[in-house]
């Protein structure tokens, strides 16, 4: 899944929240395209499966 968002802040709080639903493996940084707004963040998760607890 590929997160757009205004700022590295918003996007990892987006990759949290998506984690409190689904299992997921997690991304460490985000990717910002010169003269374009904001950042992108590229995480996977697995829909089949909920997290474990």
């Amino acid at each position: 899944m590929e997160i757009a968002a205004a700022d590295d802040e918003t996007a990892f709080a987006i990759q949290e929240l998506l984690a409190t639903r689904w299992a997921i493996a997690p991304a460490d940084r985000t990717t910002h395209e010169p003269g374009e707004p904001g950042v992108r963040l590229r995480c996977h998760l697995d829909l089949r499966q909920q997290p474990e607890a």
